[in-house]
């Protein structure tokens, strides 16, 4: 008789989602995070015993105990070092890092900068809520000035992080944004930085609805949505607003970009910027868009653009040239080394 291979059977949802009880307080964005992430693995065609969750330390990162795969709940600010040496002892994995303003911007920024740097092909998403949730809202390194905090009761006087632009300054070559609660948008944006080949870093505003409520309502409520996020698309005008006729344009006497609306003092769809996801130098300036209130924030891939090789195979490759070859005696030996007779 003959042996059937059996067909590969589709995950679903259920197939990524633990047994454990999740523990957010009611109404917070990272339920709808959660969610989304277990409906688009199976879309992707994940496996669980693949998929690996890092995390530091936070309410975003309980994650990996939500998630039905392998994980590590990693200790403050040190999830990009966890994260990195998963995928370097197995690069065959898929390796997503959760972490938040706090954990991965204050003390952990350091790793984060290294880990985007070095291009570790690791999915990083950073749930900005812009407080400290966990330790009960003390203000964060993506706090609004002024915020009144246990830590700031007179009010901040920090600037606060971008964390896109802290991301592209570190060397990031992928850098997205989408918000909690854009339960179509934010697959998308997931299935990118999934398949991009390096770091992808993902900032996902989301809402602390117990020390920070409302804080991005501004930019996400319904009522101004439209007017308020720029949905990037690759190839495509920068359109965007409830009519859409607003549009960006680069000011060549500024050298910045503006919000113009098309059809008044001259403006038609060919002065609007074409989104072009490879240019740096656009990207860095798509990062600081909606500082004003009369600006946008830019939703999206803003920059992507992979490197031949990444630094998970960079080392194997390394490693794979001397293997057999040197002992650990000729290593240590070798280089800057003498002998004093």
């Amino acid at each position: 008789m003959n042996e059937m291979t059996a067909p590969v059977q589709k995950l679903t949802i259920k197939d990524f989602t633990s047994d454990q009880e999740v523990r957010w307080c009611p109404g917070c964005g990272d339920y709808a995070i959660l969610k989304c992430m277990q409906r688009t693995l199976p879309e992707l065609g994940a496996t669980r015993e693949n998929t690996v969750f890092v995390s530091g330390i936070g309410c975003s990162s309980r994650f990996p105990y939500y998630m039905d795969t392998y994980g590590f709940h990693t200790i403050h600010g040190r999830a990009p070092a966890v994260a990195t040496g998963v995928k370097l002892a197995n690069p065959e994995l898929d390796v997503w890092m959760i972490t938040g303003d706090g954990d991965g911007l204050s003390i952990g920024g350091n790793h984060m900068m290294h880990v985007l740097r070095r291009d570790v092909d690791i999915n990083i998403l950073l749930f900005n809520n812009k407080i400290y949730g966990l330790t009960k809202g003390q203000y964060s390194p993506t706090s609004d000035p002024g915020t009144r905090a246990p830590s700031t009761p007179q009010g901040s006087i920090d600037s606060p992080m971008n964390p896109i632009s802290f991301a592209l300054g570190s060397g990031a070559r992928f850098a997205a944004r989408t918000v909690d609660t854009a339960l179509k948008h934010m697959p998308g944006v997931f299935t990118r930085a999934h398949g991009f080949k390096g770091a992808s870093f993902v900032e996902i505003l989301q809402n602390c609805i117990v020390y920070n409520d409302a804080t991005w309502a501004d930019v996400t409520n319904k009522a101004v949505a439209k007017d308020k996020q720029l949905l990037l698309e690759h190839g495509e005008k920068m359109i965007f607003g409830a009519d859409a006729n607003k549009g960006i344009r680069f000011n060549a006497k500024t050298f910045a970009l503006e919000v113009v609306t098309v059809g008044e003092d001259g403006i038609t769809e060919d002065d609007i910027l074409t989104h072009d996801e490879t240019n740096l130098t656009l990207a860095r300036m798509l990062a600081e868009l909606g500082a004003e209130p009369s600006e946008p924030m830019a939703m999206g891939v803003l920059y992507a653009d992979p490197a031949e090789t990444t630094y998970a195979e960079a080392v194997h490759a390394q490693v794979n040239e001397f293997k057999g070859k040197r002992t650990l005696k000729d290593m240590i030996y070798s280089g800057q080394t003498w002998e004093v007779s």
